[in-house]
């Protein structure tokens, strides 16, 4: 008689993953709502006895799965899915599509990228440049870029003037901004995305597929750089 198989390990939680777990049972025990707002980072990272770089990763985390919001200048927020518990599981199902995010980002903002090359009007180019300067204002404000980030590919994705691209782009919309908001969130980040943008723009400007194909990859591998939710202990 066959003897039945061991149970699966119980994977080994990361300290991000045990502190963003901490904060969901503290939210939940102290009865907080959607809208409140947690401590600031060194008051919270005294309270849960961790260094602030660990604290930023599991809020990251929790901004990730939808749990908080980060607001420059205002802190961060709950949302209604702040009580739902399950966070490291969410956390752990966001790595794991992780690499196939990635993957669908590459195939389908490079070829986006090239048609925008191609087909691109001088109203195209406004919103694109309109978009870098927006994210260049908020950076240099100490935000993020997020929201200009997301402009600036919608921008591109309009240009390319491929209606059935533009829908595969809006069916992974979510997941994108999930890696969006990972990704600017890591020191130096911003900055180096912009960098990015600012190629990919100029050879769409220049019209050439080819520079805008080449610039898109090598940006949307930059910012797919995202181990905090996956390698970091």
């Amino acid at each position: 008689m066959d003897l039945p198989l061991p149970p699966r390990p119980v994977p080994r939680s990361r300290l991000y993953e045990q502190v963003a777990d901490q904060i969901s049972t503290w939210i939940n025990e102290n009865g907080l709502q959607p809208g409140d707002r947690l401590p600031p980072e060194r008051e919270l990272a005294q309270r849960l006895g961790v260094s602030r770089a660990t604290l930023s990763q599991a809020l990251v985390a929790l901004e990730v799965i939808g749990a908080v919001t980060v607001r420059h200048g205002d802190g961060t927020l709950l949302t209604e899915r702040a009580r739902t518990g399950r966070v490291m599981e969410a956390i752990r199902a966001h790595a794991d599509r992780l690499p196939e995010i990635i993957d669908a980002r590459d195939a389908l903002e490079s070829k986006l990228a090239a048609l925008a090359a191609s087909r691109r009007t001088d109203a195209d180019l406004v919103a694109i440049r309109t978009a870098l300067t927006e994210m260049e204002r908020d950076i240099a404000a100490g935000g993020r870029g997020v929201e200009a980030d997301e402009a600036f590919h919608g921008a591109v994705t309009a240009a390319a003037r491929s209606s059935l691209l533009a829908q595969m782009m809006e069916t992974i919309h979510d997941l994108i901004r999930e890696t969006r908001l990972e990704s600017l969130s890591q020191p130096g980040r911003p900055k180096d995305s912009l960098a990015g943008h600012r190629k990919v723009a100029d050879a769409i400007a220049a019209g050439d597929p080819v520079a805008a194909a080449s610039a898109m990859h090598e940006h949307v591998m930059l910012v797919s750089d995202v181990a905090l939710l996956r390698d970091n202990q």
